[in-house]
């Protein structure tokens, strides 16, 4: 998904292809962002392995944090441009539309600076870790990478690691806090269309990738 993501950023700075969101689940894998710390991954490589779970050094910005199934993902790869190359203005709306999202199944969350991502309390329900890519042709950044929604995620594969450096608070997913499994094909029906009304887009094609 990763060299996906990069495909496609260099067709939408070439206007090969329309603005697009990716919307997937992860195998096990700890990724670490651009000012990712060693010490904030609590176990070792070898005991990673020995768990199934992939380590993974990638461009966003953010610090350690993890993917893994019952999780949604979420990669929009938009040109920023119509928004001013406003980074912070781009970052709020994509909390906004987790937000609201949440909202719809009664999950009143919200957002706790300076911190990014989306929170309930003092609990991160959603992460947020992105990329500005700076464009050629089009004269404006292109988005990557994005978000993780705790849907029904394990939340005990945070336990060994410190999550986005944050030792202060926690973690929690939406299962936990209806007390029940939730739908993740709902989520993300019911997330693509939230998102192209907060950044005004019409929603085309779907298509499932393998």
């Amino acid at each position: 998904m990763w060299d996906r993501q990069k495909e496609w950023v260099a067709q939408i700075d070439r206007h090969e292809r329309l603005p697009s969101l990716l919307l997937l689940e992860h195998n096990h894998v700890y990724t670490f962002g651009r000012s990712g710390q060693q010490e904030h991954l609590l176990i070792s490589a070898e005991m990673c392995k020995q768990r199934g779970i992939e380590l993974a050094y990638i461009d966003r910005g953010g610090d350690i944090t993890y993917h893994g199934p019952g999780q949604l993902v979420g990669y929009p790869l938009i040109l920023l441009n119509r928004w001013k190359n406003d980074a912070h203005l781009y970052l709020r709306m994509v909390e906004e539309t987790i937000i609201k999202t949440l909202s719809h199944y009664g999950i009143e969350a919200g957002r706790k600076p300076p911190y990014t991502g989306v929170w309930v309390q003092d609990e991160k329900v959603a992460a947020i870790g992105v990329k500005f890519n700076r464009g050629r042709q089009s004269k404006s950044f292109i988005t990557s990478h994005g978000f993780a929604l705790n849907v029904n995620t394990d939340l005990s594969m945070f336990e060994s690691i410190i999550p986005c450096g944050i030792r202060d608070y926690g973690v929690t997913s939406m299962s936990k806090l209806l007390g029940r499994s939730v739908d993740l094909e709902e989520v993300i029906n019911l997330y693509q269309n939230i998102f192209v009304e907060e950044f005004q887009f019409e929603l085309h094609d779907i298509k499932k990738i393998t």
